[in-house]
């Protein structure tokens, strides 16, 4: 908002007189134009990095930052302290806006279709019916635990859904830092919690999802075997199996969203190397 501010106010500050402008030219033409210095444009690239990338959110205290440019990544927040508490609508519109947003609708059928090729869930079998099964099954569970961590529990709680990214230290400092907030979060008071939000949030949608639409035992017809029998999947082994394997692949997404300042940066650097102009050489 700062660099937005500044470029409408420069661009609406009244031109000077001719008179005025010939004086100061004049005047001023024993001394060198000045030039900006050596850090400035690379405090304003970063800048316009942020404000393209990790800017203010459609919800106030959020970003409008894209993982990898195109997975929404709202709750992230880059190079910032402490901020007001999300209150409990936001968090919950904050959610639905990730959630429903347009790139979510194709990724899960990519993994409707890797679920399909690997035989998940194979009391659905295989065909479109199956995959549309698959489908479903992948948008329900991915619903319901955003839900779940992001705005059911952190409202009754009172915690923080939002990730701060550390950006600071070693590697294996801040591959640490982003691991341990599966456990570790803050309140809405800006205190640290146990992340109970993340822990009881990932296991409740990994029971409601298990217990209610993944499939039962049924028989299907394979191959080897026209009447094959495959258990249901609605057991509590299954609950702690989705709720650890949601956990993991939590712990991997923080870690992501820890260093992804810094792949964009480097393939902002990259874009920039591959555009720039071809430099004359002096005959």
């Amino acid at each position: 908002m700062g660099v937005l501010s500044l470029g409408c106010s420069a661009q609406t500050a009244p031109p000077a007189s001719s008179d005025s402008s010939a004086q100061t030219e004049s005047k001023d033409t024993s001394k060198p134009a000045a030039g900006p210095a050596a850090g400035q444009s690379t405090d304003k690239d970063k800048d316009k990095a942020d404000e393209q990338n990790g800017g203010q959110g459609k919800v106030a205290g959020t970003s409008n930052d894209r993982l990898f440019y195109t997975l929404p990544n709202f709750l992230t927040l880059e190079g910032k302290k402490q901020l007001p508490p999300l209150s409990a609508k936001d968090k919950f519109k904050v959610v639905a806006l990730g959630t429903f947003d347009y790139v979510e609708y194709p990724w899960w059928g990519v993994l409707a279709a890797i679920s399909q090729a690997t035989d998940g869930h194979p009391a659905y079998g295989q065909g479109w019916e199956a995959y549309a099964k698959r489908y479903g099954t992948t948008a329900g569970d991915s619903l319901i635990e955003n839900f779940m961590v992001g705005a059911v529990f952190p409202s009754i709680l009172r915690q923080d859904p939002r990730y701060y990214q550390s950006g600071q230290g070693s590697f294996f400092r801040r591959t640490g830092y982003s691991v341990s907030r599966i456990v570790v979060t803050r309140a809405d008071s800006g205190r640290k919690e146990f992340n109970y939000s993340e822990v009881f949030g990932a296991a409740t949608a990994a029971a409601i999802s298990t217990y209610t639409y993944h499939p039962r035992s049924a028989y299907i017809s394979t191959a080897s075997n026209p009447h094959e029998f495959v258990a249901s999947e609605r057991t509590f082994s299954n609950v702690l199996s989705t709720w650890g394997t949601q956990m993991g692949l939590d712990s991997i997404t923080f870690v992501v969203k820890e260093f992804w300042p810094d792949i964009r940066r480097k393939m902002s650097k990259k874009n920039k190397t591959d555009i720039s102009p071809p430099v004359p050489s002096g005959d």
